[in-house]
C-alpha cells in the first residue's frame, strides 16, 4: 500500500469511528422514559427499573419542564439517588455510562452519589431528595 493510500485510509477509518462512536454509545446508553411533573415532585414509577425480569441499575428521566434530564440510580428497593445532569464546570448536558456520568465537552466524571472522579470539575451534581410512595419515586424538585 502506497503511502498516501494509506493516510487516506487511516482518515476515512477515523472519521467512521468518529461517526459511529455516537451510535454505538446509544445501544448501551440508558433506559429514557418521560417522567410527569405533579406539584414540585418529578414522579418516576419503580417499573421502569424493570426489563424482561432484570433490575436496571440506572434511568434517565426527561420532562419537557427540565432543561436537563435527571438521572435516577437505583442502590436497593428502597434507596435511590436522583442528579441533575448539567456538568458543574461550564453547564453542558451529562451522558450516563452505567455508574458514572460523562461530560463529552471537557471529560469531567461523575459518580452515581454525584462526587467528581475526574476533572477539570470541581463541585459534585445537584442532587434531588427522593422518596418512595406506592410504587413511584418521588424527586422533590423544589429549590432549598
Amino acid at each position: 500500500m502506497k503511502r498516501k493510500e494509506f493516510i487516506k485510509t487511516c482518515g476515512y477509518a477515523c472519521l467512521g469511528l468518529t461517526f459511529f462512536s455516537p451510535l454505538l454509545q446509544g445501544c448501551v446508553s440508558a433506559k429514557i422514559i418521560s417522567a410527569t411533573i405533579e406539584g414540585e415532585n418529578l414522579l418516576v414509577p419503580t417499573v421502569n427499573f424493570n426489563k424482561d425480569g432484570k433490575i436496571r441499575r440506572y434511568l434517565v428521566a426527561n420532562n419537557p419542564q427540565l432543561q436537563y434530564p435527571i438521572y435516577v440510580f437505583r442502590f436497593s428497593e428502597t434507596d435511590y439517588t436522583a442528579l441533575y445532569m448539567k456538568c458543574t464546570h461550564q453547564g453542558n448536558e451529562l451522558t450516563a455510562y452505567g455508574e458514572k456520568l460523562v461530560c463529552s465537552a471537557h471529560g469531567s466524571e461523575f459518580d452515581n452519589k454525584g462526587n467528581v472522579t475526574n476533572g477539570p470539575a470541581s463541585n459534585p451534581l445537584r442532587s434531588f431528595p427522593t422518596k418512595l410512595v406506592n410504587q413511584n419515586i418521588l424527586i422533590s424538585l423544589k429549590k432549598s
